[in-house]
């Protein structure tokens, strides 16, 4: 990787200064929705994709980059309906049943429906994709593998069923299975070649795959043998790769795309009003997806639990919170579950964690002299790797960086496109990095499973082994009643952020979603994940 350009030093200059010194508040503006018309047939969406997919797996996946372009030419067993979420709805199976003890889930798949290829998808497609993700060969990566260690068998009994055998009940396994990554692949193909759709696809959703230019487009066009009569509405879609902050705003404010199912900043916001009018439609919603700085333990210093005490100790949560929650999409403080959901760690419980004290004083005093136990000197430099999406990393970098020289630390902020990110965290090349725990529900089987140990978790790219935190994991999944299961989250949030402090947990995100209002049928929800569901959208006239 090169060094930061000089520009680049200049703007990170820049924007240590406007966090030293704070922003005005600028009010939240929601324009209300209009009524909904009827679906029109159809038209061609464009949307924006801020970064390019590293492979087009999303079992291998974990990212936006991958599921905003690519998920329309699949489906999933069951889904999120986005419309109403997080209630859960058929896609693939018509309907499903679960015994009374919760081990058994049999669900019966759809007749009919067709491949792009013009094949007939059958149970055996269902499970050879299961099998993949749950019990992955050798030589695939499962990013979600662990999310599904209570699965003892899957099998196909006949055509038009799959059946689900568990070790034990569990009690989120519905939304297990609706990840909008557990696209169901052909059996026919995994059987000849297990990586084959790591550069090709092949689907049943409701578009086709055309073209894909790289730094331009992903192209699809409506699949005319779609099992949902009617749908998609539209005629197709163009997802623009446009990476720039200027210019996606440049292509939102035109018109040239209707959307990007991310997110804005409270100031894009604000620009895009005023540009266009009550041609914007404003959506917002809280996020359950936040940027945190996981550190390689198996390198020196980061191996010393007291070094990785004094980084989160030197971050000002707080006030950086109220800083940076004026220029990006960040601003709640918050621990392992996101603020304001089930399990999230009230304020005054969170205060007792290493890291989130009002008293930043008081605690760069502590990490000061932390480093000095570690015998870690002025002197010592270290490397922040992240990803080249503007929006929100490179403002975490920066704000982490400017936190980290107030203790005396000097750290090289060093950005990389996504493949090449992600690379570097799955093979363990970096010092520290801005990472992301995002997912599509507020489950702390979900959102956990990240930081269990790095022999289980393919996507902990800490390192570590712990099996306390493994133990911990797999007790609160296990477990019905919610006090006990809460009980054991928090201890599990203790052990990663300040007993071990194996991960930083910097901001949560919340979401602003602008777009035209001849997109209809959109509605956003907590997560960009379970977005877009282009099926159900449709372009007025106008």
């Amino acid at each position: 990787m090169s060094a930061l350009r000089p520009t680049q030093i200049r703007w990170i200059r820049a924007g240590a200064i406007l966090l030293l010194v704070g922003l005005l508040v600028v009010g939240t503006l929601v324009v209300p929705g209009a009524a909904q018309q009827q679906p029109r047939r159809g038209g061609t969406l464009n949307y924006v994709v801020t970064a390019e997919p590293p492979s087009f797996d999303g079992h291998r996946e974990t990212t936006f980059a991958l599921l905003h372009p690519i998920k329309p030419h699949y489906n999933l067993l069951v889904k999120f309906d986005t419309r109403n979420f997080p209630k859960i709805v058929p896609d693939l199976a018509e309907s499903w049943t679960v015994s009374r003890d919760g081990m058994t889930w049999t669900f019966k798949i759809r007749q009919g429906v067709k491949f792009h290829d013009g094949a007939t998808l059958t149970s055996r497609d269902i499970k050879a994709t299961f099998d993949r993700i749950v019990f992955p060969p050798e030589g695939v990566v499962s990013v979600r593998q662990a999310v599904y260690q209570g699965v003892r068998t899957i099998d196909a009994p006949d055509p038009q069923t799959v059946v689900f055998r568990l070790k034990w009940a569990v009690p989120s396994f519905l939304e297990k299975l609706a990840s909008p990554f557990n696209w169901v692949y052909k059996a026919e193909i995994l059987a000849r070649d297990q990586r084959w759709y790591e550069r090709n696809v092949m689907g049943t959703g409701p578009f086709r795959f055309v073209e894909y230019t790289r730094g331009a487009r992903w192209v699809g066009r409506r699949f005319d043998d779609y099992f949902e009569r009617g749908k998609p509405y539209l005629d197709g879609y163009n997802a623009l790769f446009i990476r720039t902050r200027s210019a996606m705003m440049a292509a939102l404010r035109s018109g040239q795309a209707l959307i990007e199912f991310r997110g804005v900043s409270p100031a894009e916001r604000d620009e895009l009003t005023r540009a266009v009018g009550d041609r914007i439609q404003v959506q917002e919603a809280p996020w359950s997806c936040n940027l945190i700085i996981s550190f390689n333990t198996k390198k020196k210093p980061f191996d010393d639990v007291r070094v990785r005490r004094a980084l989160t100790l030197a971050l000002d949560r707080w006030g950086g919170s109220r800083a940076l929650s004026q220029i990006a999409f960040v601003g709640p403080v918050g621990g392992i579950m996101r603020p304001g959901s089930e399990f999230a760690t009230p304020d005054a419980d969170l205060v007792k964690l290493a890291g989130y004290g009002r008293d930043i004083q008081q605690a760069r005093t502590q990490a000061r002299g932390l480093l000095r136990e570690a015998g870690v000197t002025e002197s010592f430099r270290f490397v922040l790797h992240n990803r080249d999406v503007s929006m929100p990393y490179e403002h975490v970098g920066i704000f982490a960086l400017d936190q980290w020289r107030q203790i005396g630390l000097t750290v090289q902020h060093v950005q990389a496109e996504t493949a090449k990110y992600l690379a570097d965290l799955r093979a363990g090349t970096y010092d520290a990095a801005v990472d992301f725990a995002c997912d599509y529900v507020d489950d702390p089987d979900i959102q956990l499973a990240k930081f269990v140990s790095s022999d289980v978790s393919p996507v902990n790219y800490g390192g570590y082994i712990d099996r306390q935190l493994d133990l911990m994991y797999f007790q609160q999944s296990r477990t019905a009643d919610k006090a006990t299961r809460l009980r054991v989250v928090r201890q599990f949030e203790k052990r990663l952020l300040d007993d071990q402090a194996y991960a930083i947990y910097v901001l949560w995100w919340q979401r602003i979603i602008p777009h035209w209002r001849k997109l209809q049928g959109y509605k956003t929800t907590t997560n960009h994940y379970v977005e877009p569901d282009l099926a159900e959208y449709w372009l007025t006239e106008d």
